[in-house]
């Protein structure tokens, strides 16, 4: 068969609720397969990335015919997603599950999402486009969770707003709690800040001298956590998921400052990592 003659790709609508779940709908997938529409074995099939064999590396949700003609698979909030990145396919029976396409997305009640009280994890799925033109999901899953919101660059200080997520008493957890940047050269002290503490939520300043002092002339990337007083309990890694944006790292960008360091000027810079973690970047000027 030539390539003109190849059926596309089945494609997937996704809508997401305020809870963290996904609606997934199917219009235009061919089934490989006997029998009629109400007879149906399908499955939307997740796999996620570098772990498809793992016991958690695969979710299997069934598919079943709308009243428009479509069929459709659900994937709600309080189904447990490990945090990765999810391959998406669809799969008759035995079958080997094809991937699919992106459709339509209405991800609007994912902007400025306020989670309710609860101690249990947070889930967030935001399905994207990979650059092969697939449909993937990313997925985090935090218990407690530190959302970044307002970022400013004042001097050499970066001020930033959060709001913590997912504790019993929030304002009791941030009482005493401080501000960590962690270098992933493990050989360098760990960095703090003061919070300052309005409930749940919380700001702090970070002065960007406080990280050059230790900078090796090379690139040093520093991961920030909220850290409670009471060191039994979990710290929380400082991130910005609550919205619709999958891959935030080329799209919030901030400009450098330039500060002193003990091999002279170096630029500094906080950047959103490839799972949407907070961090600061100390490195030689462009």
């Amino acid at each position: 068969m030539s390539e003109a003659a190849e059926a596309a790709p089945a494609r997937a609508d996704c809508v997401a609720d305020s809870a963290g779940g996904l609606t997934f709908h199917i219009a235009d997938w061919a089934r490989p397969g006997p029998g009629s529409y109400d007879d149906w074995s399908g499955a939307l099939v997740l796999r996620r990335r570098g772990a498809a064999d793992a016991p958690d590396g695969e979710v299997r949700l069934p598919l079943g015919p709308t009243a428009d003609g479509r069929l459709q698979a659900a994937l709600p909030s309080n189904v447990a997603l490990p945090e990765g990145r999810w391959d998406i396919h669809v799969a008759y029976r035995d079958a080997e599950p094809q991937r699919l396409a992106p459709g339509l997305n209405d991800l609007r009640s994912l902007v400025d999402r306020r989670p309710g009280p609860s101690t249990s994890p947070l889930s967030v799925r935001i399905p994207y486009a990979t650059k092969h033109g697939n449909l993937s999901l990313r997925s985090w899953r935090r218990a407690p969770h530190a959302e970044a919101g307002e970022i400013r660059l004042e001097d050499d200080t970066m001020a930033v707003r959060g709001r913590l997520y997912r504790v019993a008493y929030p304002s009791e957890w941030l009482g005493g709690a401080v501000i960590e940047a962690r270098c992933r050269r493990g050989d360098v002290p760990v960095r703090t800040a003061a919070l300052e503490v309005d409930g749940s939520d919380f700001s702090f300043e970070l002065p960007f001298a406080e990280l050059a002092r230790s900078w090796d002339g090379g690139a040093d990337a520093w991961d920030l956590w909220l850290r409670p007083a009471d060191e039994a309990m979990p710290p929380a890694r400082l991130a910005r998921i609550l919205d619709d944006v999958a891959d935030k790292k080329e799209i919030f960008t901030y400009p450098p400052r330039t500060v002193a360091g003990p091999h002279g000027e170096a630029q500094a810079r906080p950047y959103y990592t490839r799972d949407n973690d907070l961090a600061v970047r100390i490195e030689p000027p462009a």
